[in-house]
């Protein structure tokens, strides 16, 4: 599985620092939870105006991990974030997306833990709904996962393919990945290039909004197609090019799992 941590902060909100409510320890900021709890990791669900300085806050506390569940954050504030977590430990994982579950192990987000069951399958994924599917059909043929990440479809985020495809590779619980993507941008075409160079596992890969018209925004912030880029053509084509196995039908992304891992 990834390390990230199994403390996490119970709640942090005004009031007296340490106060019991229904049994659970609220602190008033995150960095009395990490001094007096040794509190490590941090999910983040406060509304868009106010996700930004809650990461910043639990990145400047000495928070190891956090993931922003929330939708809706600003282009402009994400800049903000990504530039105060340059040079910090802290690593982010949304916003926008489930977080992050090792089966068996640690949850950190809100995935409905009762269809992961624990494996050698990592999951890495733009879409929260998807990484339940494609879960959900690994776990009927028999197989678990070690860990599944949501990474968020926004246009600017924290771990992308890249960073968690080293951190697989390094893994040796994890026997091999399912990457999906979806259209709009180009992560998928750069993990294509750095799967074929230096990931040594078996890759199964699923890229959504194959029908998606150009212009249009498909859900996410970042899923619109720009001109004659970002198509879930153009990215299945690249990622066959280099050699992974792409599955153009969902219902079909668990077989093929099987079959190339099983």
């Amino acid at each position: 599985m990834l390390e990230y941590g199994t403390k996490v902060v119970a709640g942090v909100t005004p009031g007296k620092a340490g106060q019991q409510v229904e049994g659970v320890l609220v602190y008033h900021t995150v960095a009395d939870a990490v001094a007096e709890q040794g509190a490590n990791v941090s999910i983040i669900f406060v509304p868009p105006a106010f996700a930004p300085d809650a990461i910043m806050e639990a990145a400047a506390a000495g928070i190891g991990v956090m993931a922003c569940i929330t939708e809706g954050l600003p282009t402009l504030d994400m800049v903000r974030v990504k530039h105060y977590l340059k040079g910090r430990s802290a690593v982010l994982i949304g916003p926008n997306c489930p977080g992050i579950i090792t089966p068996g192990a640690c949850k950190l987000g809100i995935m409905p833990g009762y269809i992961f069951q624990p494996g050698n399958i990592g999951v890495i994924s733009r879409s929260g709904t998807l990484t339940y599917e494609v879960v959900d059909q690994i776990s009927k043929q028999g197989l678990g996962q070690s860990t599944c990440l949501g990474i968020g479809g926004d246009p600017i985020i924290g771990l992308n393919f890249i960073d968690l495809l080293k951190l697989f590779a390094a893994d040796p619980q994890t026997g091999g990945v399912v990457l999906i993507g979806e259209i709009g941008g180009t992560a998928e075409e750069e993990a294509a290039a750095f799967i074929k160079e230096h990931f040594p596992k078996p890759v199964v890969t699923f890229i959504a909004g194959q029908t998606a018209p150009p212009g249009r925004r498909m859900g996410h912030a970042g899923a619109i197609i720009s001109g004659k880029s970002g198509t879930a053509q153009e990215k299945m084509a690249v990622l066959k090019a280099a050699g992974i196995r792409v599955v153009v039908d969902l219902t079909k992304v668990g077989e093929a799992v099987k079959e190339l891992m099983g």
